[in-house]
């Protein structure tokens, strides 16, 4: 028997379903990489915009300070995907939301993973700003 305790799982924020599109491929086709980084944006707006009193546009505002993308499988049309968010660290200022995008017909099929850094600043100082209480709230 282990001393070390079990690590929990992070926390999901949201799993959210999306459609593939043919102006997403690239000349090699699949879906381009960057395009990857628009469905990753795509699922933290919407989980940010669903989370009660959380706002985007206010003085104090989250902007994305580091991404990190591991491309696992190519992603081809047509298909249906679902982008899942969950907390990998919470901070004073900042979440680290670890993202996973797989197939959803099969959930097995890992098509990338890794994380976002968003930091919340004040708009009109250009300064961190502490994490609004709904956001710390819906990610602990």
């Amino acid at each position: 028997m282990s001393d070390t305790p079990a690590q929990a799982s992070p926390k999901q924020l949201a799993r959210i379903p999306m459609s593939v599109r043919w102006r997403d491929m690239d000349a090699m086709g699949h879906v381009n990489n960057a395009k990857y980084v628009s469905y990753l944006e795509e699922a933290r707006v919407r989980w940010m915009l669903g989370v009660p009193g959380a706002t985007m546009t206010g003085r104090i505002a989250p902007v994305v300070a580091a991404t990190n993308v591991n491309y696992r499988a190519p992603i081809v049309w047509p298909n249906d995907i679902v982008v899942e968010l969950f907390v990998e660290r919470l901070g004073n200022s900042s979440v680290t939301i670890g993202h996973r995008i797989v197939d959803q017909k099969d959930e097995s099929v890992l098509y990338s993973d890794g994380n976002v850094v968003v930091v919340w600043m004040d708009t009109q100082t250009g300064r961190s700003a502490p994490l609004p209480e709904a956001i710390r709230a819906a990610s602990s």
